[in-house]
């Protein structure tokens, strides 16, 4: 029998991997993940794999850049105000933050039922949900309050004190709205959870302690299985295997 393991709490979007991102009422899930989420990344072109990608655990200052997506377009705000595309302006600004050479990726089409032939920037599965229980968790055992954009998730899911945790989701099929997930494993965390979304001051002691009490875990990814919407407050359902 299908169980109710809580509701959808807030919705965040990364258009720009390493960019601080949007908060959302709603979003579309496509093959991919969150339709535009982590639509547009740098690289460096020397490297390979997933080390090809600049992000903030090198140039910090990374996020401080603000971006939105709106159907295939990207909005980019920096701290000052100045607002760029997705663009050779935005290249050159970023590269002034680094000494390695980088590139930009190409735009791929906005259609949100376009098929990709493989995951975008993110760094596991298509999704990555965290829960406020395990916030709360954390917040107990590291003493300060925590900001749940630290951890760049896609959903952030209230659920019950009694409800079924992230180890009771893995290898389970979860319905959003009209979407449908697989949550396939843990989100093993790096420095970026260090880092303040709003003042980008670091304080090491937060990972410290994700690795050390949590052994380095804390949220889960999930892939698609079918495509749809999701809103503030919808349901997050565990269905019968």
């Amino acid at each position: 029998m299908p169980v109710t393991v809580g509701e959808i709490k807030a919705i965040n979007r990364y258009p720009v991997k390493s960019f601080a991102g949007e908060e959302l009422e709603s979003c579309k899930v496509v093959s991919y993940g969150v339709e535009g989420d982590r639509y547009c990344s740098f690289y460096d072109m020397t490297k390979k794999d997933w080390s090809q990608y600049i992000t903030a655990r090198k140039v910090p200052r990374m996020m401080s850049y603000k971006a939105e997506y709106n159907g295939g377009a990207i909005r980019v705000t920096a701290e000052d105000g100045r607002v760029f595309g997705w663009d050779r302006e935005l290249l050159a600004e970023i590269q002034s933050l680094t000494k390695t050479e980088i590139t930009m990726s190409e735009p791929k089409a906005p259609h949100p039922e376009a098929q990709y032939p493989e995951l975008l920037s993110v760094d596991g599965a298509s999704i990555l949900l965290v829960t406020d229980k395990s916030l709360k968790k954390l917040e107990v055992l590291w003493g300060k309050p925590i900001d749940q954009r630290r951890f760049r998730g896609n959903f952030l899911v209230e659920v019950s004190e009694d409800s079924l945790g992230e180890e009771e989701w893995l290898g389970r099929r979860l319905t959003i709205g009209s979407a449908e997930l697989q949550v396939d494993s843990y989100c093993e965390r790096c420095v970026m959870i260090t880092t303040d979304p709003d003042t980008l001051e670091r304080d090491s002691s937060l990972l410290k302690q994700v690795y050390k009490e949590l052994n380095q875990q804390f949220g889960v990814y999930a892939s698609v299985i079918r495509t749809g919407e999701v809103r503030l407050g919808d349901q997050v359902v565990m269905l019968e295997d």
